[in-house]
């Protein structure tokens, strides 16, 4: 009988260590995740900076350009190897844990971009920041998907989600015509990648829930990631850092959240308490996604204006 016991014993030892292991392990991917993710951002904007201006009528002569910039071949590269962590994280710890430390990435970029990249935060993107991070980890916590969690959708709210997803996207890339938000060009094309990236992650779902009827999102997958790689790239040249960092992460992690209510019928939560929560999840990731920016006034307007003006007017002489 003791031999047994000790046995026994010894076996709910063992599992016990191995779920703690899983535990460590899966939390350390999940930091490890969070930091590639934000360096490999400050890389390529790093390696953005150093290539030549991203040129829409020259687009693959672009793409070699800036894989020529060391910086941004690095970013990619630890990019990568983010997105490896991410996929053991999300396999080893439950959902909403792994999506709250991820979410807590948000604060590591404003440290890193601080301490190691010569960025300097002021307060309100300090705010911005950290109403940010916690937002999306609340909406991480309190996020709960169907049993069997499908990637079944409906037709008609694809369409129409991912068709308002392309249409406000283009708007964002061409609102910087006019004068007001030509200041702000940097994160509005930052806002237009992210929701590049968000169009295609909906897609990518779509098409794991059955690939014969999800072929037609195909093109779309491909064309917005491409979008994507080359409106993030000039938002990074144009734009401040921290901000268009913020800004894109925000956008692609908001439309895939949105879709996953809207098209493939994720429960907004089990009870009132929980949408109500979700809901002012959602409105804090927008109220600190508008803190990012610096503000725009009006002198800093007229002064652009001066600037467009004399670089476009002929030399003398």
């Amino acid at each position: 009988m003791g031999t047994v016991r000790r046995a026994y014993l010894a076996a709910l030892g063992a599992e016990i260590s191995g779920l703690s292991l899983a535990f460590v392990l899966g939390l350390l991917a999940a930091v490890l995740s969070a930091l590639g993710t934000n360096l490999s951002f400050l890389f390529k904007q790093r390696g953005a900076l150093a290539a030549p201006d991203v040129d829409a009528r020259h687009l693959l002569h672009s793409a070699v350009e800036l894989f020529r910039s060391k910086w941004w071949t690095i970013g990619w590269t630890i990019a990568v190897a983010a997105f490896l962590a991410h996929v053991a994280a999300l396999s080893l710890l439950p959902l909403s844990l792994a999506q709250a430390v991820l979410s807590g990435g948000f604060v590591l970029l404003a440290v890193l971009a601080e301490r190691y990249f010569g960025f300097s935060l002021g307060r309100r993107q300090w705010v911005g920041v950290s109403l940010v991070a916690g937002a999306l980890a609340l909406l991480g916590v309190t996020g709960h998907t169907r049993a069997g969690g499908s990637a079944n959708y409906s037709i008609a709210a694809m369409i129409l989600f991912e068709g308002a997803a392309v249409c406000l996207g283009l708007l964002l890339v061409f609102s910087g015509r006019f004068d007001r938000a030509r200041l702000q060009r940097g994160v509005l094309l930052g806002a237009a990648a992210g929701l590049g990236f968000g169009v295609s992650d909906v897609a990518i779902k779509a098409i794991s829930g059955d690939v014969v009827a999800g072929l037609p999102w195909v093109a779309l997958a491909l064309s917005a990631a491409v979008f994507s790689f080359f409106a993030s790239a000039r938002s990074l040249q144009v734009g401040e850092g921290v901000a268009v960092i913020a800004v894109t992460s925000v956008a692609a992690n908001m439309s895939t959240i949105l879709a996953g209510v809207l098209v493939f019928s994720d429960p907004m939560g089990r009870d009132a308490l929980e949408v109500i929560a979700r809901t002012a999840g959602f409105v804090l990731v927008l109220a600190g996604a508008a803190l990012m920016p610096a503000p725009v006034r009006a002198g800093d307007a007229v002064t652009e204006d001066a600037a467009v003006a004399a670089e476009a007017a002929p030399t003398a002489g």
